[in-house]
């Protein structure tokens, strides 16, 4: 079976593992030989990003016309009224196009919120407030072009959800393996239902284990909900992989 990771992309990592002077890329997070991103964050957006070592795996979560749904929850300048949030749902007409119709609601503040190094540019006299989008597509920037476009724009990007696949309680830095099987051994797949998810939860709900922070050890036990099946106990190099949340590491 093929492996999937699921890591929480810091804030300013490239989404490559390949160098590009001093600023740090995956390579820093995820010691794992030949997976690569299914799909992209950018720079200055944080949370899920699934990392696969099979191609058609990697196809059938990046590519739109398999919309596969992916959910963010946004800081933005000001507090969208509701006919914002309606030209959200309905679509937005961006230079590239109308979006397609997405799911959008008001939250409050993620009680789980890390701090973001550096902070956000907010504005003394102008609030904030957090939104969650859920998208079918996956243009460049579309969610900062999105809430722009309605007057409101992005201030903090968190992806919290990819399909089924959450963040789950993994800190900034951190990841684990997670069950790929719902995408089939060919990467076509039983479509997969999103995670619900209440406003201020932790993304994926509440966890009967904590990962491990940056400089602790990981373990070699998985998380207590996973599944024990062989795809957890894979060996990469001779080692048994763990699938709780790893540290940073070294070169890839």
């Amino acid at each position: 079976m093929p492996r999937l990771i699921a890591l929480n992309k810091p804030f300013g990592v490239i989404c490559q593992f390949s160098r590009d002077g001093d600023r740090p890329t995956l390579a820093d997070f995820v010691r794992v030989k030949e997976v690569y991103p299914a799909g992209r964050l950018d720079t200055d957006s944080e949370g899920l990003l699934l990392l696969t070592d099979s191609g058609p795996w990697q196809a059938r979560i990046s590519q739109p016309r398999h919309k596969l749904p992916k959910t963010y929850q946004v800081q933005v300048e000001g507090v969208p009224d509701d006919a914002a949030l309606a030209r959200l749902a309905a679509g937005v007409a961006l230079n590239d196009g109308q979006t397609l119709p997405c799911a959008v609601r008001r939250i409050d503040e993620p009680d789980w919120l890390w701090p973001r190094d550096p902070p956000i540019r907010a504005r003394a006299a102008i609030p904030t407030s957090w939104i969650e989008l859920v998208i079918t597509e996956g243009r460049n920037r579309q969610v900062r072009r999105m809430t722009a476009a309605v007057g409101h724009p992005t201030l903090r990007l968190i992806r919290v959800a990819v399909g089924p696949w959450s963040l789950d309680g993994l800190r900034p830095g951190e990841w684990r393996e997670v069950d790929g099987a719902v995408l089939g051994a060919g990467g076509v797949a039983r479509e997969p239902k999103p995670v619900a998810k209440r406003s201020g939860a932790r993304p994926g709900g509440p966890r009967s284990d904590t990962p491990r922070r940056h400089g602790s050890k990981p373990t070699g036990s998985g998380s207590t909900g996973a599944k024990p099946d062989a795809a957890r106990r894979e060996r990469h190099g001779g080692k048994a992989t763990a699938t709780s949340a790893r540290k940073p590491g070294g070169k890839r």
